[in-house]
């Protein structure tokens, strides 16, 4: 799927998700309405999109949604929040459907699902029917992490950093500095269509399937997409940049080939000014 179709995809799917209720431990949509698929329903603009919540207090978020979206459910709206949840855990695989939905000019259909029950699932394949569609990996972690990330770019391969200075620093700079992090990278994060941001519990989720991994790779500053090209390019083969990154999208490790071509990066550069540095004391000597 091209760069720009996958973009306006997560802007399309973030405005559909705030129609609902904010409390979901994750939400993923799947089907021909997200990625093309060949044959005679391959339509993929007019779809159906299919939508899967996982909700921690299924009670609770039913009760918000009902009130946010009430049309959206059958007669069992009238019987309340706790009967739809008992309908949800005890028929079928564990998931209540609100089908035929229009939201944002789009059909949709969402199901709900207790955040235990699609544990289970995923780990004992109960029954495979949402474990079965959860097939994007994706990543979680805190904005510290991120941030920590982030603040250490540029030490990254750094020669003080290896043979002196202290290496606690890049977090002593982040720690105190947490609400300056998110002034500048917030409105970034909640933006960028790779990424579910929870500002309120301080946590993300990204992305790590190869579609999602290239859309990253692709929007990386031009030297280090070429370090990477450098690294991964086996001797006389002279592939373009783009089709190793296609192909590092798609490796396991591909964090360690960034962070290698980085690393590489920030060693040329501090080994070059440590040289200079010493060239200058000798000469002020």
């Amino acid at each position: 799927m091209a760069l720009q179709a996958l973009q306006s995809s997560g802007v399309a799917f973030r405005k559909i998700l705030s129609h609902f209720p904010e409390e979901l431990s994750l939400a993923f949509a799947y089907g021909s309405g997200v990625y093309r698929q060949a044959g005679p329903s391959s339509d993929q603009k007019n779809a159906m999109l299919d939508f899967v919540f996982t909700v921690d207090d299924p009670v609770a978020w039913h009760s918000k949604n009902l009130k946010k979206n009430w049309n959206h459910y059958s007669f069992l709206k009238v019987l309340g929040p706790r009967i739809i949840t008992a309908v949800q855990n005890n028929y079928g695989a564990g998931v209540y459907y609100n089908p035929l939905i229009t939201c944002d000019g789009r059909l949709i259909k969402y199901g709900v699902i207790s955040t235990s029950v699609l544990i289970e699932d995923l780990l004992n394949w109960n029954n495979l029917y949402i474990a079965g569609r959860l097939q994007k990996p994706v990543s979680d972690f805190s904005e510290e992490d991120l941030f920590t990330e982030i603040a250490g770019l540029s030490y990254s391969g750094d020669f003080r950093m290896v043979v002196g200075e202290d290496k606690a620093k890049v977090l002593n700079i982040v720690k105190p500095n947490m609400a300056h992090f998110r002034e500048l990278y917030g409105s970034i994060l909640q933006e960028s269509p790779q990424v579910v941001y929870k500002a309120q519990q301080g946590s993300l989720e990204i992305d790590k399937s190869p579609e999602g991994q290239f859309t990253q790779l692709m929007t990386l500053p031009k030297t280090l997409q070429q370090q990477i090209n450098h690294i991964m390019d086996p001797p006389g083969k002279n592939r373009d940049v783009e089709e190793t990154l296609l192909q590092v999208a798609h490796d396991p490790d591909c964090g360690d080939v960034v962070r290698l071509g980085l690393k590489k990066s920030v060693v040329y550069s501090s080994l070059k000014l440590h040289k200079m540095w010493k060239g200058w004391v000798r000469k002020t000597s």
